[in-house]
């Protein structure tokens, strides 16, 4: 079987590079030189994957895009473009561009676009495994994780502003990791910079450096963080702590792309990407006058959101096991499974600490365990107990909480199949997505 790709450019040369460059045994290439072909081809034959140039004379790429998704949401679409902007990237993204990428293109990395998402949706064969639901070194299966791994895909051959916002634990830094190897930046360097280890007094020159003689220690000119990540990305990890004054100063470098060390009388010129994340409340912070807005804005040009583990009892065997293939090997202990029990007693749990504080019990479940099998004796006495647990849940008499925790249950165990779930929780169909669309369960692209 043959993917059908369709390439729209107005440009014959530029059609004729692209079609002969994707052009394969499994693949058949249609090509149309305006919009206006392109729809028409479209509204006669199922493509698998539509590349279109971005300004054409009539309709233009994204007139195409929006028509195309119209008549078939979920055929993906990469946009191409000699004029891109970072502002017309997101705005692409948004109406339903699977990516973005400037012309000319780099053939080799359009190829490996273009495998990525034909290739994506193969069924898998054999037993699961951790390693198929893994992108990069993320693990998840729930739906919510299969929207951030899209949303990665998607953000990282851009040059936009990331904000990944999550609880203590949730894997921010993997996540910003992911989109920079995936990025064309991915051969620079990659330098992250946490703000709450750092004294604010000491944090400027750590992150624009000093010329020799600025203060009585500084016997040499010292580059900054940013500097030193030249070419690259850089990931603020929890910018939602950094110092109001500091603040200030990254406004100014994000709005000149430029530094100038402490004591330094020229300004440095700097291609930085700049990638955040914080488990602050964000928006609480700026109604507190606590967090600038205006480098709220800069930073925040796409948003990434990672779910707690609580809201991700799909994932918890997944990541269960990959951890108990690790340090099995780490520790040299001959274990085979972890019983379903335990399973059951780590999906009762409500994880403050998520996935990192997975990582720590399972660690802990393989140096303890004296069998071939994890047991529950080999867990933590308060997950042994899940009982206490409900209790205090009902105790704190948060109703919306435990009604929404009920429903993912039952959403993650008929894989969100929102009829099985209904039937599940002994209410309509219609019942469940009013609850889910008030408890903001709904997916993205439904209304």
């Amino acid at each position: 079987m043959a993917y059908h790709i369709l390439i729209v450019d107005d440009e014959v040369n530029s059609l004729k590079v692209l079609a002969a460059s994707l052009k394969n045994s499994k693949r058949e290439i249609d090509t149309a030189r305006s919009g206006e072909d392109a729809l028409e081809l479209i509204k006669k034959k199922t493509y698998d994957l539509v590349i279109s140039d971005f300004k054409m004379g009539g309709m233009s790429g994204e007139q195409l895009l929006e028509k195309t998704k119209a008549l078939f949401p979920d055929t993906p679409f990469i946009l191409l473009t000699a004029h891109g902007t970072i502002e017309l990237a997101v705005n692409a993204m948004r109406k339903g561009a699977h990516t973005y990428l400037t012309k000319p293109v780099n053939l080799d990395l359009l190829e490996s676009m273009v495998n990525d998402i034909l290739v994506k949706g193969i069924p898998q064969t054999g037993p699961e495994t951790p390693e198929q639901f893994q992108f990069l070194n993320i693990i998840g299966r729930t739906p919510a994780m299969h929207e951030v791994f899209s949303l990665i895909k998607r953000v990282s051959k851009t040059d936009a502003n990331i904000l990944i916002l999550g609880e203590s634990g949730t894997g921010k830094e993997l996540v910003a990791r992911a989109i920079h190897y995936t990025s064309l930046r991915a051969n620079k360097p990659f330098i992250p910079i946490d703000c709450t280890t750092t004294p604010a007094e000491l944090m400027e020159s750590e992150l624009f450096g000093y010329e020799k003689g600025a203060f009585t220690c500084a016997v040499e000119r010292k580059l900054g963080l940013i500097e030193m990540a030249q070419g690259g990305t850089t990931f603020f990890d929890e910018i939602g702590d950094l110092d109001f004054v500091l603040q200030k100063k990254l406004l100014r470098f994000l709005q000149e792309k430029e530094i100038r060390r402490i004591s330094g009388k020229d300004k440095i010129k700097v291609d930085v990407r700049v990638l955040s994340a914080t488990n602050r409340n964000i928006e609480e912070a700026l109604h507190n006058d606590e967090f600038r807005s205006d480098l709220y804005y800069r930073l925040n040009v796409i948003t990434i959101l990672i779910p707690p583990l609580r809201e991700r009892l799909d994932d918890i065997s997944l990541l269960a096991n990959h951890y108990l293939q690790h340090f099995r090997e780490k520790n040299k202990k001959d274990i085979r499974e972890i019983d379903h029990e335990v399973l059951e007693a780590l999906k009762n749990y409500d994880w403050p600490g998520n996935v990192r504080e997975l990582e720590n019990v399972m660690e802990r479940a393989v140096i303890l365990c004296t069998h071939d099998t994890i047991n529950l004796e080999c867990l933590p006495r308060k997950m042994q107990t899940p009982a206490e647990r409900g209790y205090k849940e009902v105790k704190e008499f948060n109703l919306p909480e435990i009604e929404k925790r009920t429903i993912i249950r039952a959403l993650d165990k008929t894989s969100w199949n929102q009829s099985g779930a209904a039937k599940l929780l002994g209410i309509s169909r219609k019942q469940l997505r009013t609850k889910m669309k008030n408890l903001e369960l709904l997916p993205t692209s439904e209304p």
